[in-house]
């Protein structure tokens, strides 16, 4: 089921499972679970995930601001503005008990800063090839120059898939297009994902990773972004975390490795089950 929720100038869409009382402000008293997407991506690439998890969980996939079916363009690419968005969802999800809240790429350094900014929201953080590092502009310069360089609108979908590869990713961003004139085009504007990204590398976040109080899991891919310095980094700044090494995936392991993928995160979740703290203990 998806809904909409407008925020000034900005409409954050988002998806709720059917297995129970989904809408906003309903009853539901299934554990929340409430997902976030990386860069040029949309909450639809955590359907199997939640679905894996299954109806036990309230899961909520959401469409950060200028991805998937939320507003494409808009004013603010700051990271405020998307902590902002997400804890305005979170407040709507009537979850007095809080949500575990998961998020891959820049959705996981989206999710750790709301957990930071408002840890009474969050009762469990998973992280899936997360960091707080900064990177130099550069980086974002890219990033937009490879987004900026697809021949959009792609003219049908065999011409989309023969551009965007036969990968995980390449068929999430596939089955994410949309029509306009002239064919397909992504969900997203280039320039947009740039000012996003270059706003994220901008600021290293040690100091909310480092003070973090909310219950958090590291979990990383063998084939992902970050090589073993940095992920010790990472885990040496905030020793409470747990770390998960998956056995197989990329940095879009919720794509390519999803069955162990969500099998870890079905353990971490049966950990906050109960109405006591998260347990950590890893059999």
């Amino acid at each position: 089921m998806r809904h909409e929720l407008a925020l000034g100038d900005v409409t954050i869409s988002f998806l709720t499972d059917a297995g129970g009382a989904a809408a906003p402000g309903a009853a539901d008293t299934r554990p929340t679970v409430v997902f976030l997407h990386g860069l040029a991506g949309s909450g639809a690439e955590f359907v199997p995930t939640a679905e894996a998890i299954g109806p036990g969980y309230r899961s909520v996939l959401v469409d950060l601001r200028g991805h998937g079916h939320s507003t494409r363009h808009p004013a603010d690419g700051s990271r405020e503005a998307y902590v902002r968005d997400v804890i305005a969802v979170i407040e709507g999800l009537d979850a007095p008990a809080g949500v575990a809240l998961v998020g891959q790429s820049m959705g996981a350094h989206t999710a750790l800063l709301v957990a930071a900014a408002r840890p009474d929201l969050v009762r469990m953080l998973v992280l899936l090839e997360g960091d707080v590092q900064a990177s130099p502009p550069e980086a974002a310069e890219r990033i937009g120059g490879y987004f900026a360089s697809w021949p959009v609108p792609f003219t049908d979908v065999a011409a989309a898939g023969a551009f965007l590869g036969d990968t995980a990713i390449g068929h999430a961003w596939l089955a994410d297009l949309e029509a306009c004139d002239g064919g397909l085009r992504p969900r997203f504007e280039p320039a947009f994902l740039q000012t996003s990204i270059a706003a994220l590398h901008a600021k290293a976040r040690w100091d909310e990773w480092e003070t973090l109080t909310v219950p958090t899991a590291a979990v990383f891919a063998p084939d992902g972004m970050f090589d073993e310095e940095r992920k010790l980094a990472f885990l040496e700044a905030r020793p409470a975390t747990l770390r998960v090494d998956l056995g197989a995936g990329s940095h879009d392991a919720h794509l390519d490795a999803t069955a162990e993928w969500a099998a870890v995160l079905g353990d971490l979740l049966s950990r906050m089950d109960s109405d006591g703290p998260v347990r950590w203990d890893w059999d």
